[in-house]
């Protein structure tokens, strides 16, 4: 397989935060505060840059909603429900997914189940899709690196918030600029 550069850009970039929920948080045991703060951080720069986002919840009866510190950012938006792993498998996500968007940010959890299955089926839908290695996790740190290499190896590009953030920006100068950088501190 030959290996393609690529740097994210805003104009194609979508970014999709995968069930970051109440009851799946509360079971994490390994840097779930630094996970929500790196979403946090993904979806006020998504905002300030105009990027379009994408919420997901599985089975919100059961696992709660998203978590107070990253909904108070999708204010007017509503989380996409779903019951299949693959994000892809909800037609509501389908048909929120930008087909003008080629690229296609994913953050959230848990990075070998739902992330794992989603960043899969949006690169066979020829998508290129960006995993943030320190915006995703799994209750187990061992299935979340057997998922980053499983990805990696499939053509998903492995990158982390801030190389992102500052990829979507491209220049160090305006207002978006020093917001995010803010973010980022």
């Amino acid at each position: 397989m030959t290996k393609v550069a690529c740097v994210a850009d805003r104009n194609q970039s979508q970014l999709v935060i995968v069930d970051m929920q109440t009851r799946l948080s509360s079971v994490m045991t390994d840097h779930i505060d630094d996970v929500v703060k790196n979403c946090a951080t993904l979806l006020q720069s998504a905002a300030l840059l105009e990027i379009p986002t994408i919420l997901t919840e599985q089975y919100p009866k059961g696992l709660g909603p998203t978590v107070p510190n990253l909904s108070q950012y999708m204010v007017g938006k509503k989380a996409v429900e779903k019951t299949a792993f693959s994000c892809c498998g909800e037609p509501a996500f389908n048909r929120q997914l930008l087909g003008d968007h080629s690229q296609v940010i994913l953050a959230g959890m848990e990075a070998h189940i739902c992330v794992l299955q989603t960043a899969l089926d949006l690169l066979a839908q020829g998508k290129t899709v960006f995993v943030l290695e320190d915006a995703v996790i799994s209750r187990n740190p061992e299935n979340k690196r057997n998922a980053l290499n499983r990805m990696r190896e499939a053509g998903v590009i492995i990158s982390n918030t801030e190389s992102l953030v500052f990829e979507w920006l491209g220049v160090a100068e305006g207002d978006a600029f020093k917001k995010i950088s803010q973010l980022v501190r």
